[in-house]
């Protein structure tokens, strides 16, 4: 094995000298979660907006309803803060992960 070929890989705070896949090289990167986010956890609809931009909200408050595989899901405000902007439209189709709405602490 030539040494052109090894990479280093980190597994914590250990180096390993590795040759790596070309399926690994390819796989999409990890990139941690924004908080700040609230995100579409399945495809769906949107039912109803329940929030306006720059609006106080607190933990626990419906920001909006998603319909998926002929649910309604409410989706909730995870903490206190004002709604930074909304990403969506009623009646609008988001795929699973879409940004719906931003947040701010607050």
């Amino acid at each position: 094995m030539d040494k052109e070929e090894l990479e280093t890989f980190r597994v914590y705070i250990a180096e390993y000298q590795t040759k790596l896949t070309t399926k690994f090289k390819a796989r999409k990167k990890w990139v941690p979660i924004n908080k700040n986010h609230v995100l579409a956890s399945i495809p769906g609809t949107i039912l109803k907006i329940m929030v306006v931009e720059k609006q106080k909200v607190k933990a626990g408050e419906t920001l909006l309803i998603l319909e998926a595989m002929k649910m309604e899901n409410r989706i909730i405000m995870p903490f206190d803060g004002i709604v930074a902007s909304i990403n969506v439209n009623q009646g609008e189709m988001v795929p699973k992960n879409h940004v719906m709405i931003e947040v701010i602490p607050g």
